[in-house]
């Protein structure tokens, strides 16, 4: 029985944000996708921080880890593309949205879920000496750093918290109590308007104050805030509160970009939506949580509203592309609101009603650990069944890896270019074997070069970027100037509206790449397939001899100019084993060009760019044509964050075994050992150096930003690696 052709991709969903409802949202997706929606998210980071838990990460009860949704693990399940780069406007009519540094992103049908902000900047001072309570993230950092220089005594450990309420409680007693586990005696004030701290009940009232007191913390009512400078708040009376770390949490702002927007707003600038979660007047844009103000039924700015809407959302978000009718979203009239006290202790208050105690703690704890559990323990999804009969010496297979990791074998690449013929000519100076091969055009010299790599994100953008920068390693590693490309993209099976958006994207972000070192696109080719595949041959212009793998010495140093483990990481990210901050860190280096690079090493005598053959099977291609053993310090490569341990519990990619096969290295053992051979995509360049010159060059390399090292030296002997 013929297997059914693949749906075509016919509707663009973008949503904007990774706040709580656009996470359930996705995760709910990607339970049950929508055949023909192309599903994007966008937000600034990896990691969406859970608001729930944001008291007790501060408290030291939870770490960084457990606040944060990994949106990178999510959008895999989810089948999304992740582009992590802050939205910086809507045009509703012409339907896109404005990226930093991406450009606009078309959509259909498209959300917005990007919270709130507590900045303050209409206080004097406050954007140069204290920070808001949210974003999160950027508290949290804040904060971590702060403690520890309380802790080590480089700071006071003087607080001020402007707002009272129930998140500036929360986050105060937080902080006091953090201070002194710390082993320091905390001083932290806050500073509420308000006759009361938060204007609930007089038993919470109570409780709050009580538990203030246990933890040091002093409560200031009826007081205004008039300036904040780098070691005190200044009072409308005159009087001052000193302190080294400043926290608003005085209500909460709309982000200030959706306010130039064409969109319905309220007048403290949030996105006005109808009972079903649209945007008035925008049947094909929805808002949710912090952002959105519902017109009919006015809720507080509280996560609760935000993830009981999720369920509504999703179903809402189907009906729209799918042309069905939608439903309203009725929010509960009051909830229960748990807040923490410091310690392990929890006050809970409803209908007027409060009570505090450690069980309370526990409770509040119980219920954010199984919302966090929906994302840390993604529903496995069962893969097709194997085939029950099979060819003689057929066996399933791991899942194809993308970029290099998908490349074929290093011994059979090596066998069919020694069978391919080679007739040689005047005006061809190199033949198969080097990174480039090397044309003598009148009285100039050209190097030209081909790469193609197999899609490994759902981000078409990004993966332009970084294959036109893994076409370019060649180039470059030759010695040569970037002149032009001819670009050939295979795009998955999509309409002619999606075709035109996804290759606008692409020709934008390869463009921005080449005319950035002085190149450009000069024509290419494009056509469908079953997925994505980008392609680039690129030209560039040499004066003298070019740079081989052939002229390496004994005695010459070995640098490497950034780090390998891109392969292992990458099919980590596949399986959904990779950290979201982990692999967002790899693919900003992968992006990064590497021009800068190739000036810094022009003197080298041999150079290559370490790709899909691994650092093993490049080194070993420069000692078999210069004729030198390389010994290999092993500790001194560097290795991108997460690596390591995913080597250690067993990741390798698709091409590892082959790479191993055609280039071993005597000595290597272990999970450090194996990434020598891990295929890398715009990996590094590979220099062999004069030794007194080493040093130099990679304290240069190490101001440009290159995460660059020393890895050896060349020997004479015959040709091998080996570990010293």
């Amino acid at each position: 029985m013929m297997t059914p052709p693949p749906v075509q991709l016919t509707r663009d969903l973008v949503m904007i944000g990774g706040g709580h409802s656009h996470a359930l949202v996705l995760r709910k997706w990607g339970m049950n996708p929508l055949p023909g929606v192309r599903l994007t998210l966008i937000n600034p980071g990896p990691t969406a921080p859970y608001s729930g838990m944001l008291p007790g990460h501060i408290a030291g009860h939870y770490t960084r880890d457990e606040l944060d949704i990994d949106l990178v693990k999510l959008a895999r399940f989810a089948g999304a593309r992740l582009i992590m780069a802050p939205a910086q406007a809507i045009d509703p009519k012409a339907k896109t949205i404005t990226v930093k540094g991406r450009g606009e992103i078309g959509y259909d049908v498209a959300a917005i879920d990007i919270g709130i902000h507590a900045e303050m900047p209409g206080i004097d001072g406050f954007s140069a000496h204290a920070i808001g309570a949210k974003p999160l993230d950027i508290y949290a950092s804040r904060w971590a750093t702060f403690l520890e220089q309380a802790a080590s005594g480089a700071a006071a450990p003087k607080v001020a918290v402007i707002g009272g309420g129930v998140a500036g409680s929360e986050l105060a007693l937080a902080m006091a109590f953090a201070l002194k586990k710390r082993g320091v005696e905390p001083r932290v004030t806050v500073i509420e308007a308000g006759p009361e701290i938060t204007a609930r009940t007089k038993a919470a009232e109570r409780h709050l104050r009580s538990a203030m007191k246990r933890w040091g913390v002093t409560a200031l009512t009826n007081t205004r805030v008039k300036r904040i400078s780098a070691e005190a708040v200044h009072l409308g009376d005159g009087q001052s509160v000193e302190s080294h770390f400043t926290v608003g949490a005085a209500g909460a702002f709309a982000h200030g970009w959706l306010a130039e927007c064409d969109l319905p707003m309220t007048e403290d600038g949030f996105v006005r939506v109808n009972e079903c979660l649209q945007v008035l007047g925008h049947e094909d844009l929805f808002a949710s949580g912090d952002c959105a103000h519902m017109g009919e039924t006015p809720r507080p700015k509280a996560g609760v509203f935000a993830v009981r809407s999720a369920p509504v959302l999703a179903e809402n978000l189907r009906a729209v592309l799918m042309g069905a009718p939608v439903r309203p979203f009725r929010p509960q009239q009051d909830y229960l609101k748990l807040i923490s006290l410091g310690g392990k202790v929890a006050l809970a208050e409803k209908w007027g009603k409060s009570l505090a105690g450690p069980l309370l703690w526990r409770w509040k704890d119980q219920i954010d650990q199984k919302f966090m559990n929906q994302f840390r323990d993604l529903p496995a999804m069962a893969p097709p069944p194997a085939p029950r009969d099979m060819a003689l010496g057929a066996e399933t297979a791991q899942v194809l890896c993308g970029g290099c990791g998908s490349k074929v074998g290093p011994g059979a690449l090596s066998n069919a270019l020694k069978a391919a013929p080679w007739i040689g000519r005047a005006d061809v100076l190199t033949g198969p074997g080097d990174d480039a091969a090397v044309l003598q055009v009148g009285t100039a010299r050209q190097v030209i070069t081909t790469d193609h790599l197999r899609g490994f994100t759902e981000d078409f953008g990004l993966m332009a970027r970084i294959a036109t920068v893994h076409a370019l390693g060649d180039v470059w590693s030759m010695g040569a100037k970037p002149q032009a490309a001819l670009m050939s993209v295979t795009l998955p099976r999509m309409s002619a509206t999606l075709q035109a958006r996804t290759l606008a994207e692409i020709m934008h972000e390869a463009g921005a790449v080449l005319s950035g070192v002085g190149a450009e696109i000069v024509g290419g080719h494009t056509t469908m397939g079953s997925e994505l595949v980008l392609g680039l041959t690129v030209t560039g212009l040499v004066e003298g001899e070019a740079i081989t793998n052939a002229g390496a010495r004994a005695g010459d140093a070995l640098v490497l100019s950034r780090p390998i483990g891109a392969g292992t990481v990458l099919a980590a990210e596949m399986q959904g084993k990779a950290r979201g901050a982990d692999v967002r860190a790899l693919l900003q280096e992968m992006a990064r060009p590497q021009g800068d690079v190739a000036d810094i090493l022009q003197n080298a005598h041999a150079m290559t760019d370490v790709t899909g053959f691994g650092l093993a099977g490049h080194l070993w291609a420069i000692c078999r044509a210069s004729g030198v053993v390389a010994e290999l310090d092993l500790e001194a490569v560097p290795v991108y964050a997460g690596a390591l341990e995913l080597a250690a519990a067993g990741v390798r990619s698709t091409v590892w075994q082959d790479n191993l096969d055609a280039a071993p290295v005597f000595g290597d053992s272990g999970a450090r050992g194996a990434l020598l051979h891990d295929p890398q995509t715009a990996g590094g360049l590979l220099a062999a150096v004069a030794a007194k010159e080493a040093e130099t060059l990679v304290a240069a390399l190490r101001a440009q930003g290159h995460d660059a090292a020393v890895i050896g030296h060349l020997v004479e002997g015959a040709p091998a690696v080996i570990l010293s």
